[in-house]
């Protein structure tokens, strides 16, 4: 943090703010555009692009943005940032083709349109910030390939789990432990939730019922670990992962299995019920004896494997941070490494008929379980990413993990080719 400190104050001194975009005005936009404007004078957030302008006008409006200028062409938003001003658009293309933007966060939760902003953003040589992990466990190793090319960075975020759990896990390196496991900590899970069990709950936290599923049914915690596996190069112990339930995530290790964690290869996993409730925890292992002494007088266990554990994750507060690190440093938060290590893949969650659509994430149809990629190519699984609006063509049994097998696929989808693209890529003995 202390480089990313320096870094900001010369672009401070220099009065050269970084100049931003963010796509979609939901609940995480609002909340970056918020903190932005009121914690980070090094960012300029020079535009707002939504579907739906009045929704971005009303994001900045709430983040406290003294002129916002309706634009749509770059003539107009250039003019903006020249008056310091934040300009709102329903036109994406003008954020691409604005020289003047550094970076791009994506912020719209949505599969397809999220990936085409990504591909958009790196086309256009300017960095991509996502939170989309939704996006990115479906394609994410692609978009980063293409990022590398382009020599742009491809990241998601400081704050979120996966990106908490990254950070901790380079600190664990650098003290000298092997990091052999990663995790979020869930507070509830229960995959047959459906939008109508969550609605009461969405309406009392300003939330959609189907975002709200997805965060209980475990397709959110499936798509995170995804992202987080990719980026650590971790594959999982099982389909699904463990997820055992214990008090407290510091005396964990008992609750897993005993060949759980080995040093020979690291796993992503989840704990249920552990308290502090929230942020990520990571595994790490040494058998050197001086540490081993060390830790144990530093109350750390016997070892060899520790539990070191983030106690908090905040995600639109921190989002800048990331966009900083990427500007400033072109560093990554969290990326893929290179191909996919997991896949995360569609179960059924009641009985379906052949005839029936799918209806995504955090509907009524699937949930999303977590499985290694390569038992993912092997059983042809279709992941929760490209299952929205697929019919099946068979009746599958509640539980079942649906493949591409089992459906039509929706005609003409971009993200389907996009799909094909990177199993193309990375294993191409799978897509033939």
């Amino acid at each position: 943090m202390i480089i990313v400190d320096r870094a900001i104050q010369q672009r401070l001194d220099a009065n050269q703010p970084i100049r931003i975009g963010i796509v979609g005005a939901g609940f995480s936009a609002r909340h970056i555009a918020a903190q932005i404007l009121s914690a980070f004078p090094v960012i300029h957030l020079a535009v707002i692009v939504n579907r739906t302008p009045e929704h971005a006008q009303r994001a900045l409006e709430n983040a406290g943005a003294a002129e916002i200028r309706s634009v749509d062409d770059v003539s107009g938003l250039n003019k903006a940032i020249e008056r310091g001003a934040h300009a709102i658009t329903d036109n994406p293309q003008v954020l691409f083709d604005c020289e003047r933007i550094d970076a791009v966060i994506e912020t719209t939760g949505e599969v397809e349109y999220g990936a085409w902003v990504a591909l958009q953003t790196i086309r256009a040589g300017k960095h991509l910030i996502a939170l989309n992990c939704e996006m990115d466990a479906t394609v994410g190793p692609w978009l980063k390939a293409l990022a590398d090319e382009q020599g742009v960075i491809y990241t998601n975020t400081d704050g979120d789990e996966p990106g908490v759990a990254a950070n901790l896990a380079r600190f664990v390196k650098t003290i000298g432990l092997d990091v052999v496991g990663a995790g979020n900590l869930k507070g509830f899970y229960d995959p047959y939730r459906t939008p109508e069990t969550q609605a009461e709950f969405a309406r009392q936290h300003n939330q959609k019922p189907r975002a709200v599923t997805s965060f209980v049914d475990g397709t959110k915690l499936s798509m995170e670990l995804t992202v987080l596996a990719n980026g650590l190069g971790f594959g999982v112990g099982k389909r699904g992962m463990f997820g055992p339930s214990c008090d407290d995530v510091r005396h964990c290790l008992p609750a897993f299995p005993e060949s759980a964690f080995t040093p020979e290869r690291g796993i992503v996993d989840y704990l249920v019920g552990a308290a502090p409730h929230t942020g990520a925890f990571v595994i790490g292992h040494s058998e050197q004896p001086m540490k081993a002494e060390y830790l144990r007088y530093l109350k750390m266990g016997d070892g060899p494997f520790y539990v070191f554990h983030t106690p908090y994750h905040l995600p639109q507060l921190e989002v800048p941070i990331t966009v900083c690190r990427a500007v400033l440093l072109d560093d990554t938060t969290i990326a893929p490494l290179g191909p996919p290590c997991c896949d995360a893949i569609t179960i059924a969650k009641r009985d379906l008929k052949a005839g029936e659509t799918l209806d995504g994430i955090g509907g009524f149809t699937a949930y999303t379980l977590i499985d290694n990629m390569q038992t993912s190519l092997a059983e042809n699984l279709l992941p929760m990413g490209v299952s929205d609006g697929c019919v099946l063509r068979r009746d599958i049994s509640k539980d079942s993990p649906i493949t591409y097998d089992d459906v039509e696929l929706p005609k003409a989808r971009r993200i389907d080719e996009w799909r094909r693209a990177m199993i193309t890529r990375f294993f191409p003995e799978a897509a033939t």
